[in-house]
């Protein structure tokens, strides 16, 4: 049985799970840029005045993970797709890397967000963020990574990879809900079937597959499935304002991971958001919401 979607029809209940007051709906709307190389970024693009806030998601996800964060700061905003993900285009070579992903993220932001003040990235798009920060320091004033650091490697991302790595193709809309119910235990089910619907699609036959491109270049045997120490010494030539965000439940981000941060940047400042795992803007949206006010603010 066919499920009916339409991305922009679910911010009421986004703002009601969490008590976030509800005045009608956002100004929300879907965009393209052409990125060079016959790519395409897709984005939301919140409010009509030039946005104050860049948001990029994980690997796996999509800009619609960020909604509620969205509705919290209730700040006009972009909510970028990473290549490969979303709406935006995939790569031949299946590649989105930093280093790869990085310059197209960059285009994107220039065209949709020149005068944005913060850059915010989450796991993926978090190492995403520090390389665009450090190669393309003229579009980037100050930088927040979500639950994410250069010293993520197969160990700490485990649960990550063990999702990413399952099925490509599910029979119903009920089967690729109870596989995400499974690995997201702490989420409401409600919210992870707003997650599914923006995340995956329905094919012709009935069946259900990912919007995102699941033929990953670390899947390949020659290549680690997680490889992004080289990003430290990005991070060390970053000089605007920077944030850590760590998931009080995560077990991404190590303790040696923020030793190293404070080493490559001792300015950088460290906020952990308590009952969170990895995807902090999931599970505590409107606690995230408030740290990047207050980092926004200082």
């Amino acid at each position: 049985m066919s499920v009916a979607y339409d991305e922009f029809s679910m911010f009421e209940d986004n703002a009601t799970e969490v008590g976030l007051p509800w005045s009608g709906p956002p100004a929300v709307e879907r965009t393209s840029v052409d990125v060079g190389g016959g790519q395409h970024v897709s984005a939301l693009v919140w409010g009509s005045a030039p946005a104050e806030l860049v948001l990029i998601h994980g690997g796996g996800q999509n800009a619609h993970t960020w909604d509620t964060v969205a509705l919290a700061l209730d700040r006009p905003l972009v909510a970028l797709d990473l290549p490969g993900h979303g709406h935006s285009d995939w790569r031949e070579d299946h590649d989105y890397s930093p280093v790869t992903s990085a310059p197209a993220v960059a285009n994107a932001i220039r065209a949709l967000a020149p005068d944005a003040r913060m850059l915010v990235g989450m796991s993926l798009g978090g190492v995403t963020a520090i390389r665009v920060a450090s190669q393309y320091p003229e579009i980037v004033h100050r930088l927040a990574i979500v639950d994410v650091t250069p010293g993520v490697d197969e160990t700490k991302a485990e649960p990550i990879i063990a999702f990413l790595a399952g099925p490509e193709r599910f029979a119903s809309f009920d089967e690729i809900l109870e596989r995400t119910v499974q690995f997201n235990p702490t989420r409401t089910v409600s919210s992870l079937r707003r997650g599914v619907l923006h995340n995956a699609k329905e094919l012709p036959d009935g069946s259900w597959t990912w919007r995102y491109d699941s033929v990953r270049a670390w899947k390949q045997p020659e290549r680690p499935a997680v490889a992004f120490t080289d990003l430290w010494d990005d991070v060390e030539r970053i000089k605007v304002p920077m944030l850590l965000i760590r998931g009080g439940n995560s077990g991404v981000v190590s303790d040696a991971d923020v030793e190293e941060l404070r080493r490559r940047r001792p300015d950088a400042d460290v906020v952990t958001v308590d009952g969170a795992g990895h995807s902090i803007q999931g599970d505590k949206p409107v606690e995230l919401a408030a740290v990047l006010e207050r980092f926004l603010a200082s």
